[in-house]
């Protein structure tokens, strides 16, 4: 490394060191990815909650929308928008988020997790599960946002240990964001009733209400081993990509820490945007 680059570096790692104040970590429900332009109760709730929290030094995010083979953190000055999905308004698509990254964060990132060896990415970006939150979050977008990808070769406790790892970024003043959904089955939504406020399918209500009450309890085992909660679980998660955030905000929260709950509502029947805020 050069004189210059160890110089910046060290100034950057002192920076954070200042840090006096924990920073909360949230599991945030993004829904559809209209929530990034629409001024509704959910991205409302984002911004305001945005407000009542410490100013961060840089927002990570583990988004269910970077799935890959092994560990991957963004680590470009300036991360792309990426406009993963298809079919919707041509509004959607022209949305630029400008944030910049941070690489000398994503260097001492991925020097901390010791469980893999963790990829410098400079081919993804923020995608939408990271955009369509945090550009209501900080519509500035003035502070360093980086992503952590999601590997779907592991299981769950497996992410949950990888995220003790990056604890000490909280005393740093890095707020770390999964983005998910706790209960998520596209397959079952009921389009009909996108527009019915709260409506649920009972198996996707009482599942809510299970993830829940085991999240206030601290009843983590339980939610690792998802696959054993039963039937209604399976429906609940068909696939582990929009579950494996909240598994991270679990992993990096402490027993103690209080835990709330925000934007508790279901859409469409088979999605709900149940978020939790620790510390």
């Amino acid at each position: 490394m050069a004189i210059d680059s160890f110089n910046s570096f060290k100034k950057f790692t002192n920076e954070l060191a200042l840090q006096d104040q924990l920073m909360p970590v949230l599991f945030v429900g993004h829904g559809s990815p209209m929530n990034g332009i629409e001024d509704n109760e959910f991205s409302k709730t984002w911004s305001v909650m945005a407000q009542q929290l410490v100013v961060p030094k840089a927002v990570l995010v583990i988004s269910a929308h970077w799935f890959t083979r092994g560990t991957h953190i963004t680590a470009m000055d300036f991360p792309p928008t990426i406009h993963d999905f298809g079919g919707f308004p041509k509004a959607l698509y022209e949305v630029q988020y400008p944030a910049p990254g941070n690489p000398l964060l994503a260097t001492e990132t991925a020097e901390m997790i010791h469980s893999t060896n963790v990829g410098l990415s400079h081919d993804w970006g923020l995608d939408h599960g990271a955009w369509s939150i945090v550009k209501h979050m900080y519509p500035l977008a003035n502070i360093p946002v980086l992503q952590l990808s999601i590997d779907y070769t592991k299981d769950a406790q497996w992410h949950f240990e990888l995220a003790k790892e990056i604890y000490d970024l909280r005393k740093k003043g890095v707020l770390i964001i999964g983005s998910g959904n706790m209960v998520h089955n596209l397959r079952m939504v009921a389009w009909d009733k996108l527009n019915e406020p709260g409506f649920a399918y009972d198996w996707a209500s009482e599942m809510n209400n299970t993830f829940k009450q085991l999240i206030s309890q601290k009843h983590y085992n339980a939610l690792i081993r998802y696959e054993q909660l039963g039937h209604e679980a399976s429906l609940a998660i068909p696939t582990p990509e929009h579950y494996l955030p909240l598994i991270y905000t679990l992993g990096l929260s402490q027993k103690e820490e209080a835990v709330s709950f925000f934007n508790d509502k279901a859409v469409g029947g088979s999605l709900t945007m149940t978020s939790v805020q620790i510390g």
